[in-house]
């Protein structure tokens, strides 16, 4: 089957990581890609040389010259071609995306069908693409603004979502009329490879200019080549904050734009009233899919000291009927963690909180034995703590549930949830519609998601994704964030036979 599903999406033993769409370039320096599923070599990526970025710049800039001159909704159709082709595919590339990356099957296919949605909803955008009018204050005058594309977009993405936050941007991005250069994680960096692949055939098939997109492969370095280069007006960058900030400070140098998407470290506030079978599903899910490694993970659990116990017991209940194992086994809740560097991540954060006073009540580890003979499986742990623990504070991308008590009213609550540097995602479990009211108003969640009666984890592409504080406060996907990829423009028609000046000045000769 692993075969099958590689060979289906165009991927061998060496794989070309630098493409234009039409040509790709190989290398004398490969990237290794490993399974976090059994350990497995699954084959091995060339690295991008400057001389083939500059090769790839070169060929980005002269599409850009020729796409942004087709009319949106031929772009829209292309896109249109894109979303029909990962339909075909999404199987194959789901499997890829589980075993290269490790999250469950499930979650694989739900990943590419965030891809197909993506591209439905920018195939609708490409024929709204709206500007305004505005009356003149001068007579006989027309004001209107209206939107063009940057160039070319930098898109530098993580190895949790190694497809979909691709295609948030660049789908977007394409048709607002721009071109994407894409560096995808070097930890998966086949599943970009496979991305290319599909759509270079819809690019062909439309006799689309080449460079519109491609993909780069390698270290910081490359993404180094990328936020200081001066041709690439965009920067659209997901992973940590330590990670943003390099980013967003190397692009402000240049008095470029970036779109940054970064750390999370979301809370579900449980009050008095809750559902608790709801709390049971939004937590669970929220805190060990994709083994803890989403930037929506639940990492802190807020919950009122009348139901606290209730809520101890229940979730020790349900992780002791969690399945870890091969994520391709649909049978399976949670699989490995990315590589070995993630899991010591994980047993130094589970010391951490040892020492700094905390206590588990659902124990941690790895598991070991020829089912986990990776070394990236873990255990799913809940800690009790306090939110002032530095720890408590970090993101650790990994399975570790927080649980907090809180007392009193639900300003409380919210005075912890927002108590941390991150603000990506939050939610409420309540029936109470003041407290529901309360959490969403400018009073309380201080996050660029929140939710009521759900968990943090799971977002829509209809809506715009992002979070404040240190998750770098960028907008992908949904509603407006198609501004990001463009620039505004004000125009001021003059239809008289003079030319007056505005605010009434006069100015004669």
């Amino acid at each position: 089957m692993q075969k099958e599903f590689l060979q289906s999406l165009g991927l061998s033993g060496q794989n070309d990581g630098t493409s234009t769409g039409l040509e790709s370039f190989s290398s004398d320096s490969y990237i290794p890609s490993f399974s976090p599923v059994d350990g497995s070599k699954i084959g091995e990526v060339s690295v991008t040389t400057k001389e083939q970025y500059e090769a790839v710049i070169n060929k980005a800039q002269s599409a850009f010259k020729e796409w942004r001159k087709w009319p949106a909704p031929k772009r829209g159709e292309v896109v249109r071609q894109y979303g029909e082709a990962l339909r075909k595919h999404k199987d194959a590339l789901g499997k890829l995306v589980s075993y290269e990356m490790g999250k469950s099957l499930q979650e694989g296919w739900g990943e590419v069908q965030e891809m197909i949605d993506i591209c439905d909803f920018a195939v609708g955008l490409s024929r709204q693409l709206y500007g305004l009018t505005m009356h003149s204050e001068r007579p006989d005058h027309r004001m209107y603004e209206q939107w063009h594309p940057l160039g070319i977009v930098g898109i530098i993405s993580a190895f949790n979502f190694p497809v979909a936050v691709w295609s948030w941007n660049s789908m977007i991005a394409l048709i607002c009329g721009d071109v994407c250069v894409w560096k995808g994680s070097e930890k998966a960096p086949l599943c970009a490879i496979a991305c290319q692949n599909i759509f270079h055939e819809v690019l062909k098939a439309n006799n689309a200019p080449e460079g519109i997109s491609s993909i780069i492969t390698g270290d910081y370095k490359v993404g180094e080549w990328m936020t200081q280069d001066k041709r690439l007006p965009l920067i659209s960058a997901t992973g940590s904050s330590r990670m943003g900030k390099v980013v967003g400070a190397e692009v402000a140098k240049r008095l470029g734009r970036s779109l940054l998407e970064l750390g999370g470290n979301n809370a579900i506030i449980v009050t008095e009233s809750a559902d608790l079978k709801l709390v049971l599903t939004g937590a669970v899910f929220g805190a060990v899919g994709t083994c803890g490694q989403r930037c929506t993970s639940t990492r802190r659990l807020i919950v009122h000291d009348s139901i606290y116990d209730t809520v101890k017991t229940n979730l020790e209940n349900a992780y002791k009927q969690l399945k870890i194992g091969d994520p391709l086994d649909q049978n399976n809740h949670v699989g490995p963690l990315i590589d070995t560097d993630a899991v010591d991540n994980y047993l130094n954060s589970i010391e951490k909180v040892k020492e700094q006073g905390g206590s588990f009540l659902v124990e941690g580890g790895v598991l070991d034995g020829d089912a986990y003979s990776s070394g990236c499986y873990v255990k799913p742990c809940i800690a009790e703590v306090n939110n002032e623990m530095a720890i408590v504070q970090h993101e650790t991308f990994a399975p570790i549930l927080y649980l907090i008590k809180y007392s009193g009213g639900l300003e409380n609550a919210i005075a912890i949830q927002n108590d941390v540097p991150q603000g990506l995602s939050s939610a409420i479990m309540t029936n109470r519609m003041k407290d529901a009211e309360l959490f969403l108003s400018a009073a309380g969640s201080d996050c660029g998601i929140a939710n009521v009666n759900i968990g943090t984890s799971g977002a829509e592409i209809g809506g715009a994704f992002g979070g404040e504080k240190e998750t770098g406060g960028g907008r992908e996907s949904g509603s407006d964030s198609w501004k990001a990829y463009m620039r505004r423009q004000t125009n001021t028609i003059n239809y008289s036979d003079e030319v007056p000046l505005a605010q009434g000045i006069k100015f004669e000769f």
